[in-house]
C-alpha cells in the first residue's frame, strides 16, 4: 500500500516553499542584473534581450508562490507571517535596486 501524505504536512510543505522560494528568486534576479551589467550582456541591445526576460520571469513567478504562502499560512502566528511577507517584499525591492541604479 502506498502511503499518503497527511494534508497538514502537505500544507506545511507548500507554506515553506512559498516562504523560501520568492527571496531566493529575488536574489537570483539581483545577481542576474549585476552579471548582465558587469559582462556587458545588455550593452548595445536595441530591445530588452534575454537577461531582461529572465529577470521578468523570476519576479513574476514569485506572485503565485507568495499567494500560496499566504493561503497556507498559520494565521494564529500572525507576526511570523508578517515578518516573512515583509522579507519577501524587501527582497523584491532589493532585486529592483540595480535596475533602478543602472536605469535599465
Amino acid at each position: 500500500m502506498a502511503s499518503q501524505a497527511h494534508p497538514l504536512m502537505l500544507r506545511r510543505e507548500i507554506n515553506r516553499i512559498g516562504a523560501i522560494a520568492p527571496p531566493v528568486m529575488s536574489l537570483l534576479a539581483f545577481c542576474l542584473v549585476l552579471i548582465a551589467v558587469g559582462t556587458g550582456w545588455v550593452a548595445g541591445m536595441t530591445d530588452e534581450g534575454s537577461a531582461a526576460h529572465i529577470f521578468q520571469l523570476l519576479i513574476a513567478l514569485q506572485l503565485p508562490l507568495i499567494v500560496a504562502f499566504l493561503v497556507t499560512a498559520d494565521w494564529k502566528q500572525f507576526l511570523r507571517v508578517a515578518v516573512i511577507l515583509t522579507f519577501q517584499v524587501a527582497a523584491i525591492a532589493f532585486a529592483f535596486g540595480p535596475v533602478a541604479f543602472f536605469k535599465l
